[in-house]
């Protein structure tokens, strides 16, 4: 009887546990699978846990991420089942969680957690956006196939793709992401992401409030990226513009006149050419600041924006009203120097170039304390002579009306002493190769100028991309001194040349390649070979050119800059070889043809006078000319002609980068001359001689000038000046000018098939090939001995990965090619109009595409001059 009655309370307690669910689901109510009185709480110990409705987690891991454990005391009802939802669900994976109470016995208590899984991505799509676009917002969505679809991730996915199009100024862009089932898999979606970018926000007006001292078209100007649309409407408010100007006249007030038109000509009349009207908030939020920088250059220091406005127009543009306080005006007054012991007050004034009664200028002042681009300032003066820890900081001290007295306190410290100088991110180009280049090593004296000039000589070794190159620079105040690391990225230097073009009436194929961080040492040893011997800072090019049977040309050149591996020593040598003939067979007896030999030596240094960017190149030449039945130079049918010269090229360079300069010059001096075999030989009448024995030894002198400047403008935007020069003269009046080594102007400036006598190919766009050399429509002509070449380029970079850096630009030139010395006349010059782009690749090199309007008419040749295009490799037209 006992032992029924027992039964009987456990079955009754059984039932009361089913019919009282433990709340503990998604929303901390769990799934009732056991009814617990929870009005007698009562101790249990879990002795199993299950899970179930997972396909794709490991259930173990889902247990140990809840916190329960099998053994722990739990009491019914228990926050740890609480808890352990929390835990489940912060990990975004699920839907629904669920706990459930499966079977007690005795005090142990068994448990199961029901998942379902939130599901997975099978695929998204785009509408309503362009192909280019959804590339873009492929890219930063980062979301891919087999992510979890959660609420966290559409909401990212739609903010991330309203900003993309917020920042091209479509304010009102509205994107829609829809969930479709994937019938491929059963916990499956897709999103569809449905974007309405609307009209593209622009700004009509900007309206500036409050401002007397400064004009509002300054400060509009002092906006960089918020400008306003272009309008034109002239006729806008003509009446209140008439009634206006006649009231004014009536008072005899011209000026007021001038006013009126003026105002009403900036409203409606408006052109923005190179600066889009487009809204964005960042932007706008920038140039307000910008604006403030204008008041503060001004020496309006308190000048502030009281508030700003947004308000929308009909056609879907949008006015900026901007309340402003001026504020008022200051000026230096007394500037005193504290702590300064190597250098006078007198000295630094100097340097700082502000005077007593100067307009209050904040950013102009800490230009001239710690940098300024473009002249010495006060930190690099001390940085330059090792003073690492100096600190400058400039304490108003006074401010009395409208002068402000300046105390600028100075702490110089030790000098301090290079450490370690290391090289990190070179993965090919071996360590003493960069670390050779530059100018700053251990022991010397730290010194900021060292710094860049090091950064830039690592840039135009050309191995490196020139905008990640990166020195760190760690100061060891301990012991005064500094380690210096160049953190450098490799890119690809060397260049494959594969083209076949029509030139000079026929086909030419070119095959070349040009290693430009080449292994000698490494030639035999296989394992360098990825996929051919790299990383020792040496340059070996090859080349192949012809057409058909009739031209054969090929070369080859290798340059090791550190020779012997101590000084910046250049040796260049090299050697070509060109067959021109009249396509006939060998064995025929009118195979006629025309046969260059030619072979270098060149030795080239850095200088240390007057500068480091001085180089000095040296060079020794010989060609040999073999002609047989041919006519094609010199009239003459057979003979043999020689050239032995000597080049002195003395250049400099100070660019801030190889490929997209923007600031620094590149200037060279050459000199090429042959000795003067015809002043040993006496009195010759070579009148009377034959062309074979007159041009036996080719003698000649020859001076070449070029220049070119990079200014930066604006942003980006650089001015680029060029000039070029060329004299070639003759030891002998009898003997006169050589024909070989002649210049020929005009057109691409690639050598190539028509390189016969060694003439030098000037590139000028605007006009076909060699036109404007001198009596180019005869037959019989023979090239200049003078020309002269100028030439204005804007540019700007449309982007500057090294992987691919293109640019656009515009240009103006003038430049003529002349016979004779006596005919030179600098203001006599043919004159093109244009635009191009320049596409440097690393594998082909810098490759342009120019259009150029050639101004001037050419005498005989009436297709010369006008609308040319023109292809170019490696600035061959510059």
């Amino acid at each position: 009887m006992n032992s029924f009655v027992m039964k009987l309370k456990y079955i009754i307690l059984l039932f009361l546990l089913f019919s009282c669910a433990i709340p503990l689901n998604a929303q901390e109510q769990s799934h009732r699978e056991i009814n617990v009185d929870y009005n007698n709480p009562k101790d249990y110990i879990i002795g199993g846990i299950t899970v179930s409705g997972t396909k794709y987690l490991d259930n173990n891991v889902l247990i140990m991420l809840s916190g329960l454990s099998i053994g722990d005391k739990v009491k019914i009802p228990s926050d740890k089942f609480t808890t352990a939802i929390r835990k489940l669900w912060e990990q975004g994976l699920f839907e629904d969680i669920q706990v459930s109470v499966t079977n007690i016995v005795d005090n142990q208590i068994f448990l199961n957690i029901y998942f379902k899984e939130r599901p997975r991505l099978s695929y998204f799509s785009f509408s309503g956006v362009k192909k280019s676009e959804a590339d873009d917002l492929r890219e930063k969505i980062h979301i891919v196939r087999g992510d979890y679809v959660t609420e966290n991730l559409i909401i990212k996915t739609r903010d991330i793709v309203r900003k993309y199009y917020t920042d091209k100024g479509f304010l009102d862009a509205q994107v829609n992401i829809l969930q479709k089932g994937d019938t491929a898999g059963s916990n499956n979606i897709g999103l569809m992401i449905a974007v309405n970018k609307g009209q593209r926000v622009r700004i009509y007006n900007i309206t500036i409030h409050g401002n007397k001292n400064l004009t509002t078209e300054q400060l509009k100007a002092s906006m960089k990226k918020t400008k306003e649309k272009s309008v034109f409407n002239p006729m806008e408010n003509i009446d209140d513009i008439i009634y206006q100007a006649t009231s004014a006249a009536l008072h005899i007030d011209f000026l007021e006149i001038v006013n009126i038109i003026q105002k009403n000509t900036v409203n409606n009349v408006r052109f923005r050419v190179f600066k889009s009207s487009k809204f964005i908030q960042e932007d706008y939020e920038e140039d307000k600041m910008n604006l403030l920088k204008k008041y503060n250059s001004m020496g309006y220091r308190d000048a502030r924006i009281l508030r700003d406005s947004v308000s929308k127009n009909n056609d879907k543009s949008i006015n900026l009203d901007i309340w402003v306080e001026e504020g008022h005006k200051y000026f230096f007054r007394n500037i005193t120097w504290v702590g300064n012991t190597k250098y006078t007050d007198m000295m630094l004034n100097r340097i700082l170039k502000i005077k007593k009664g100067d307009v209050y200028d904040e950013d102009a002042l800490n230009t001239a304390l710690t940098y300024n681009p473009n002249s010495t300032d006060i930190r690099s003066l001390y940085m330059d002579d090792g003073y690492l820890f100096f600190d400058v900081n400039p304490v108003e001290i006074n401010i009395e009306n409208d002068s402000i007295d300046l105390e600028i306190r100075m702490h110089e410290g030790p000098q301090a002493t290079v450490n370690k100088v290391v090289i990190k991110g070179n993965t090919k180009t071996n360590d003493y190769v960069a670390i050779r280049e530059l100018v700053t090593r251990p022991g010397q004296l730290f010194s900021r100028e060292k710094l860049i000039r090091s950064q830039q000589k690592l840039a135009q070794l050309k191995y490196f991309d020139a905008e990640k190159i990166t020195p760190n620079v760690t100061p060891n105040p301990a012991d005064g001194t500094v380690d210096l690391e160049y953190n450098v990225e490799e890119t690809s230097s060397d260049q494959v040349e594969l083209s076949g073009g029509w030139g000079y009436g026929r086909i030419i194929g070119t095959l070349g390649v040009s290693f430009n961080n080449f292994s000698l040492r490494n030639l035999l040893n296989k394992h360098a070979w990825k996929p051919i011997p790299a990383g020792e800072g040496q340059k070996l090019s090859l080349r192949f050119q012809t057409y058909g049977s009739g031209y054969l040309s090929y070369s080859a050149s290798f340059t090791e800059p550190w020779l012997g591996g101590r000084k910046p020593i250049a040796l260049s040598l090299s050697y070509f070889h060109s067959l021109y003939s009249n396509s006939y067979s060998r064995s025929d007896t009118n195979y006629a043809y025309l046969k260059i030999d030619g072979i270098s030596i060149g030795l080239g240094n850095n200088l240390k006078w007057p500068d480091d960017f001085f180089v000095l190149y040296q060079t020794i030449n010989f060609q040999r000319y073999k002609t047989h039945k041919y006519t094609e130079i010199l009239s003459a049918t057979s003979g043999v002609y020689n050239s032995i010269s000597y080049a002195v090229n003395l250049s400099r360079s100070s660019i801030d980068a190889p490929i997209y300069p923007k600031n620094g010059s590149e200037v060279s001096l050459t000199l090429t001359m042959t000795p003067p075999y015809s002043l040993f030989r006496g009195d010759l009448d070579y009148a009377s001689m034959s062309n074979n024995e007159r041009y036996k030894w080719v003698e000649f002198y020859k001076w070449k000038f070029k220049g070119a400047w990079y200014i930066s403008l604006v942003d980006k935007l650089v001015l680029t000046p060029r000039v070029q020069f060329g004299v070639l003269g003759a030891y002998n009046n009898q003997l006169g000018i050589t024909p070989f080594e002649r210049f020929y102007l005009g057109g691409d400036g690639l050598t190539g098939y028509n390189n016969m006598d060694g003439r030098e190919l000037i590139g000028m766009r605007g006009y076909q090939n060699n036109t404007l050399t001198p009596d180019y429509s005869s037959s019989t002509t023979t090239g200049g001995t003078v020309y002269s070449k100028y030439t204005f380029e804007l540019r700007y970079p449309i982007s500057l990965n090294p992987s691919a850096t293109i640019y656009g630009l515009t240009f103006l030139e003038a430049g003529n090619d002349w016979l004779k010395w006596q005919n030179v006349n600098p203001f006599d010059v043919y004159r093109s109009v244009g635009f191009g782009i320049r596409v440097f690749l690393p594998m082909f090199g810098l490759l342009g595409l120019d259009w150029g309007y050639g101004l001037d008419a050419v005498p005989n040749i009436s297709d010369a001059n006008g609308s040319q295009f023109h292809f170019s490799i490696n600035s061959s037209i510059d």
